[in-house]
């Protein structure tokens, strides 16, 4: 029978979870059987986005199903903004929750500059670079018109290639009308093709199960280290740490002292 895998992705401002998504998806490919039983893939996906690059790898990350011919069904429970949206527009099925909120196709730079304090102050901060553009606007730097051009033209550049991605791998909603940095709650996002359904993610799985599939839910954890390798312990073969040479050195030197207690 059809085997459904159920990954999760609840994501931080760095989208460090993909370190785990990324094993964890290679567990699935090594193991799922695209046409024989047909196997599939869902993700619960909870996150605001963040950083460009790390939404972009996580994106590239579930392309990898979509490349080995597993469909891919992707359930947001409570927001997909962003970079989570960039994840979840690569769904072959796209399904939120009724309040979920989706959207947010938009990118943002800010900090905050302390040059006239520091001018103040009595501080100058001096910063050496070659090339035009090494840096632009810094938080200790006087703001410099010509750099929030460049600035505001790399993010320009940035949406562009948010907005291309999005396009193209959910080709049915009109990117220009929804590419405006703003949110949408489910019935919204729904009406602009932004999502196929909505739906729990528990209606979805147990649609699986009522139609006969197996669902496993996965997910990748590292083995915990054994207690004896805080002792140094369970190094290479022949080569033993530091301590527990201490230790075995111990241990003999209190049975030729006869330093153990007798009956």
């Amino acid at each position: 029978s059809k085997h459904v895998y159920v990954l999760k992705f609840f994501g931080d401002v760095t989208a460090s979870q993909v370190a785990q998504l990324r094993q964890e998806i290679t567990a699935v490919l090594t193991s799922a059987e695209a046409e024989e039983r047909a196997d599939e893939v869902v993700l619960v996906l909870n996150t605001g986005g963040g950083t460009v690059t790390g939404y972009g790898l996580a994106a590239s990350q579930l392309l990898r199903l979509k490349e080995a011919g597993l469909p891919l069904t992707i359930c947001v429970e409570q927001v997909a903004a962003s970079g989570g949206y960039m994840m979840a527009c690569v769904a072959d099925r796209l399904v939120a929750s009724p309040f979920a909120v989706l959207g947010s196709i938009g990118v943002i730079t800010e900090q905050p500059n302390v040059y006239e304090r520091l001018k103040r102050e009595g501080i100058s901060f001096s910063t050496i670079t070659a090339g035009k553009y090494k840096r632009t606007l810094t938080p200790t730097k006087k703001v410099d018109p010509l750099d929030e051009k460049k600035l505001k033209s790399d993010i320009e550049q940035v949406l562009k290639l948010f907005k291309g991605f999005v396009a193209q791998n959910r080709p049915s909603l009109d990117i220009d009308k929804i590419a405006t940095g703003e949110t949408w709650f489910g019935p919204d996002a729904l009406e602009r093709n932004m999502v196929d359904k909505l739906a729990t993610v528990d209606e979805v799985l147990l649609d699986y199960v009522d139609k006969g599939a197996q669902v496993f839910g996965l997910k990748y954890t590292e083995k915990p280290p054994s207690p004896l390798a805080a002792l140094g312990i369970g190094g290479s073969a022949g080569e033993a740490a530091p301590l527990a040479q201490l230790a075995l050195s111990w241990l003999l030197a209190r049975g030729r002292d006869g330093g153990g207690e007798g009956a």
